[in-house]
């Protein structure tokens, strides 16, 4: 395919132009990238908190909300109180909440996808939450002691999953929807070469890999049709070396009888954009990275503190939980930041050369991920034509206010106010109220309780 490009937006308004995905209109060109936190029941169905805490992100100006990952499978409720479209049950109170939402004129864009063994938590130990695209074992994702192959049956009703997902966002009147091949969830798995072993008809070269999420693409254009919005969310490039140290605690290993498998490559990438453009995709929201969190996706610190917590909240689910939450503790934390904190460097934007590869070998727009929060960076990548919109979350979570406080006069917030990249919020939500957990930026832990609670205020608060 030749190399295409739309006209990128005059350089004088770059970020404020409006932007159309699939004939969905957006007002600016800034979205509020997939964020999550325990604002849900523990059965999955949406709360008014979890309805306020959206509409603080919408009434802050941004084009649209790009969901956490909303559950496809009714069992895989993980982490533990985050939102699920598994049942028909879920849309009537997500009708009723995602219209209010939208009253300020940002769009909703509901991600779904399923985490498969990288499923974070649990009540109590599943054997289903260890499914994967083959057999392994990974230290540090999932809670599972190994992850175990899908049988064909178990593949099969995965993708119906996901179409039947598709289905009810469009019931519940959510803009689009965003299918999740990144994060190291399962059609991650599935694409992903050093994690999928197979030698059938779903594995073994990467087309087979790619069959998976072809016919899961397939059957979510036919549940929601050819006019309903339909994103990606794709890992560029793996890097599934990076961190070392977690690498080198999985198996099989990166490096098999000579052969490296070390994931996928732009290259690849661009192959599989190309041909999910033709499979109706609308548009492409670039990150990388294999595993959440990695320094591709969050870039900034390792935050040794919250995931320890994290660890323990898990240890109890099985034996590999149980060693790993030691070894979190036995090692010294400055040591263990050192081990895991290398590639995690704060830095400008991470992943905007990999969308302007993905920019250059589709026609439909491209969204980039992670770091973003400057003005002067997300103008200019906007300007030059790198990319049609960015994604930001953390940045919005410091400042809600970004865009019509400081971004309408060109510039940023005072010091204190940005975003330091520290991950402490990245690294709490699976364990505390989603908000701000660095210190540094309030004038006593007080106000940084005061501002999380503000965050996750009910409709009566």
């Amino acid at each position: 395919m030749p190399e295409v490009h739309a006209a990128p937006p005059a350089a004088s308004d770059a970020i404020f132009q409006p932007l159309r995905l699939h004939g969905i209109a957006l007002r600016n060109r800034v979205l509020r990238s997939s964020i999550g936190g325990r604002t849900c029941n523990y059965d999955g169905s949406v709360t008014d908190v979890w309805k306020n805490f959206e509409k603080r992100f919408a009434d802050g100006g941004v084009g649209a909300i790009i969901s956490t990952t909303f559950h496809v499978n009714a069992q895989r409720l993980s982490p533990l109180q985050y939102p699920s479209i598994a049942q028909d049950r879920y849309v009537p109170l997500l009708r009723k909440y995602i219209a209010q939402i939208q009253e300020s004129g940002a769009r909703y864009i509901m991600q779904i996808g399923d985490p498969g063994y990288a499923t974070y938590s649990s009540l109590l130990p599943e054997p289903d939450d260890s499914l994967s695209s083959s057999d392994g074992f990974d230290f540090a994702f999932g809670y599972g002691n190994r992850r175990r192959a899908m049988t064909e049956t178990q593949i099969r009703r995965s993708i119906a999953e996901h179409a039947e997902a598709a289905r009810r966002a469009r019931e519940a009147g959510v803009d689009g929807i965003e299918i999740t091949i990144a994060k190291g969830y399962l059609i991650h798995q599935f694409l992903n070469p050093a994690i999928n072993r197979r030698d059938d008809d779903w594995g073994g070269d990467a087309q087979k890999r790619f069959r998976f999420l072809e016919e899961i693409m397939r059957a979510v254009r036919q549940a929601v049709g050819d006019d309903f919005l339909v994103g990606i969310r794709l890992s560029g490039t793996d890097y599934n070396t990076s961190p070392l140290a977690l690498a080198l605690l999985r198996w099989p290993p990166v490096v098999v009888s000579r052969e490296v498998r070390v994931g996928n490559g732009i290259e690849r990438m661009r192959d599989y954009a190309q041909q999910l453009e033709r499979l109706g995709a609308g548009y492409f929201h670039v990150t990388s990275g294999y595993g959440f969190p990695n320094p591709h996706d969050v870039p900034g610190e390792f935050p040794v503190p919250e995931i320890r917590m994290f660890f323990d909240s898990v240890r109890h689910l099985s034996g590999k939980a149980a060693v790993r939450a030691a070894v979190a503790h036995a090692i010294p934390a400055p040591l263990v930041g050192r081990l895991l904190s290398a590639p995690f460097v704060r830095c400008k934007p991470v992943n905007l050369e990999l969308a302007r590869q993905i920019r250059s070998a589709v026609r439909v727009p491209v969204i980039a991920n992670g770091g973003f929060q400057k003005y002067a960076d997300i103008h200019d990548a906007l300007a030059t034509g790198a990319c049609e919109g960015v994604s930001m979350a953390r940045a919005l979570i410091a400042t809600t206010d970004l865009l019509p406080r400081y971004f309408r006069n060109r510039t940023d917030p005072p010091e204190k106010k940005q975003c330091t990249q520290c991950n402490r919020c990245v690294g709490r939500t699976t364990t505390s109220p989603l908000g701000c957990y660095e210190p540094d930026r309030f004038d006593s832990p007080q106000d940084m309780l005061d501002e999380i609670f503000r965050f996750n205020r009910s409709d009566g608060a």
